[in-house]
């Protein structure tokens, strides 16, 4: 996890509490999973939107990869940024555009994401595999 949680047994603030990482973990399994119902609820009870494992995934990119429009959405709703890059630079609409995932790419961009942000960009992959009705969907050629 990116966020400081101080273990509450031991008052140490560089240990993050046992409790918090295997609630953490069940969090991005439900993105992963496309749990949308249940993962809503995590977020309207005040799990943050724009939570990280430790590669920078956000719940959005675990849900656009996996292919899950509806967590896509559900979380953009909820306040998760479109276009937040993991720690290799990469966005879940690059990552949707790789696993070719049409609605999910379609979600992402009806919640803002930017078509060229993140290295490789989502016009970059689409390049890159040739998918020219993406690219006409990003204005891009």
């Amino acid at each position: 996890m990116s966020e400081h949680v101080e273990n509450s047994s031991q008052g140490s603030p560089d240990v993050p509490d046992e409790d918090v990482i295997e609630l953490a973990t069940k969090i991005f399994d439900l993105a992963r999973q496309g749990e949308t119902e249940t993962l809503a609820a995590y977020l309207d009870a005040g799990v943050p939107a724009n939570l990280t494992n430790d590669r920078g995934d956000t719940l959005v990119m675990l849900a656009a990869y996996h292919g899950h429009a509806d967590a896509v959405a559900a979380l953009l709703a909820r306040g998760a940024e479109a276009d937040r890059a993991n720690d290799r630079g990469q966005t879940p609409l690059a990552g949707a555009v790789f696993k070719g995932e049409e609605a999910v790419i379609r979600a992402l961009l009806a919640g803002g994401a930017d078509p060229n942000a993140g290295t490789p960009s989502a016009v970059d992959t689409a390049r890159m595999f040739a998918k020219a009705d993406l690219l006409e969907l990003f204005g891009a050629k």
